[in-house]
């Protein structure tokens, strides 16, 4: 015998109430609800009230708040040192600030040197109430990382990833800017190229890796002859690097991709130095497209990192993190694109 359902209606899932829900019921628009019931500034008292009855109408479940609060940076070592060279650090935190201050957000700086300091600001940090997360800057040490893994509170690493996904992360895509860089030459008819880095972090190798994936899908030369490194980012040590390579094997590459601009500018001085000129006998590609690219001599080509992103982005997942959006952990990685200026230029053919 063949059961039959019973007659009537059957039974439905409760629909999970939205963000659009709640924009709809207030009458307006998703990102006017967003930035009303996340407390940022820009929004009228009256259309805050609104939106925040309409949340509560519709049982939607509000996300914590972090306006007022404090989110701490940790910044390594080696952020610092950057912050006063290169100003890469100097612009992803200028971004952080814009942002903190749209999200009326106090940004609380603490410098980490080594363990002691980290399990001090760790320790603060989940003590202290109005502290709502972590971001850790340019920080690749894995004893670091694993002592945040297990904390209370989001944390979010800029500049930086954890290789095993436990922590989420923000970045520029460092593998495909150095493919670009490096297609970009390819494309100009250059075959040998070398690689100038300082090695030491995960998002270099990363460079490194991009590197090699042009020349291998165009079946050019990646081996490890054609890297170069040097033990800090000052250009005066490329340049003497650069000069080295040349002085002792002759000319024997036609371009430059660096991992860094001052690397770059460094790579120049090296050339010239040896008696060659940028761009008629070596081009060069930096990565970074900090404002004295343009100023160099020949002024650089070089991939422009979206800087200031990334401390927007960064807060934006400690945001997410808290209101229960971000499960599992999340690795963003932001695009970068050519700046072509007048360090390369084609490959010189020879009959």
């Amino acid at each position: 015998m063949t059961s039959r359902p019973l007659p009537g209606k059957r039974a439905t899932k409760s629909r999970r109430i939205k963000l659009e829900d709640v924009a709809a019921a207030s009458g307006v628009s998703i990102s006017t609800a967003s930035r009303a019931l996340a407390g940022e500034k820009g929004v009228k008292p009256e259309i805050r009230e609104k939106v925040l009855a309409a949340a509560k109408q519709v049982n939607y479940t509000l996300p914590v708040a972090l306006s007022g609060r404090k989110i701490v940076l940790a910044a390594s070592s080696a952020a610092m040192i950057d912050y006063v060279r290169n100003q890469f650090t100097l612009y992803v935190l200028e971004g952080l600030r814009e942002r903190a201050e749209a999200l009326n957000l106090e940004i609380v700086t603490r410098p980490i040197a080594d363990k002691a300091d980290e399990t001090q600001m760790l320790k603060e940090a989940r003590e202290d109430p109005e502290t709502a997360g972590l971001l850790f800057l340019t920080v690749d040490d894995e004893a670091m990382l694993a002592a945040t893994r297990d904390f209370p509170k989001p944390v979010v690493l800029l500049n930086g990833h954890d290789p095993l996904m436990r922590l989420s992360s923000v970045t520029p895509c460092n593998r495909s800017a150095a493919r670009l860089a490096t297609e970009h030459l390819i494309q100009l008819g250059h075959k040998r190229i070398l690689f100038l880095m300082r090695p030491g972090r995960r998002t270099i190798l990363h460079r490194c890796d991009g590197w090699q994936d042009a020349l291998k899908a165009h079946q050019l030369v990646a081996d490890q002859d054609l890297i170069i490194s040097v033990d800090d980012w000052l250009p005066e040590l490329a340049a003497r690097a650069i000069e080295e390579r040349i002085r002792d094997r002759g000319l024997d590459f036609s371009a430059i991709v660096t991992a860094g601009d001052s690397l770059a500018v460094g790579a120049i001085m090296g050339v010239q130095k040896a008696g060659f000129t940028v761009p008629d006998d070596v081009s060069v590609v930096g990565m970074d497209d900090l404002p004295q690219a343009s100023f160099v001599n020949p002024p650089l080509t070089t991939m422009h990192l979206p800087m200031r992103e990334i401390g927007s982005a960064a807060l934006d997942l400690i945001s997410d993190s808290m209101a229960g959006r971000i499960n599992p952990a999340r690795r963003v990685e932001l695009a970068c694109h050519l700046v072509e200026r007048s360090s390369t230029a084609p490959a010189k053919v020879y009959l």
